[in-house]
């Protein structure tokens, strides 16, 4: 049976392994040569663990998957970074710790939740899809079509 609770500095060195991981898969799925979440480092993510809003899901002792969130304002916060290791997917993860972020996101007042994500990545906009996002836009900014998907909280 797996968690999920607010990260700490000790999750450091987990969730940079889970963050390199899904966007090696990423890069692959939205046919890229590269982005910059493979080349984050550990000070990057203690800054995000103490300065942003940073879940992780975990078994036992062991961190299993990761998100994180940004407040852009009082009502919209950006999702970055999402992410299970492979060895623990298709298990109801990603779902748990979306469920956990949304009422995090609600109980700090937010409203809307934003990100990117490749528009090419079909497993990723299908499971966006399922936890209720939409496509708002998409931009070619960074040499391929991403989409602005969003989460509005009623």
């Amino acid at each position: 049976m797996f968690s999920v609770r607010k990260a700490t500095l000790e999750d450091t060195d987990s969730i940079l392994q889970i963050t390199k991981q899904a966007f090696l898969k990423y890069i692959e799925m939205a046919k890229i040569p590269d982005t910059a979440a493979l080349h984050e480092t550990r000070e990057q993510v203690e800054y995000d663990i103490q300065h942003k809003m940073v879940y992780v899901a975990y078994i036992d002792d062991e961190v299993v998957g990761s998100v994180r969130a940004e407040r852009i304002n009082d009502e919209v916060a950006y999702l970055s970074r999402f992410g299970v290791s492979d060895s623990y997917q298709n298990l109801g993860i990603g779902k748990s710790i979306m469920g956990v972020f949304d009422k995090e996101m609600r109980r700090h007042g937010i409203k809307r939740v934003v990100l990117h994500t490749a528009s090419k990545a079909f497993p990723l906009m299908r499971f966006y899809y399922g936890r209720g996002f939409y496509v708002h836009s998409t931009t070619h900014c960074k040499g391929y079509i991403r989409a602005l998907l969003c989460k509005d909280y009623d």
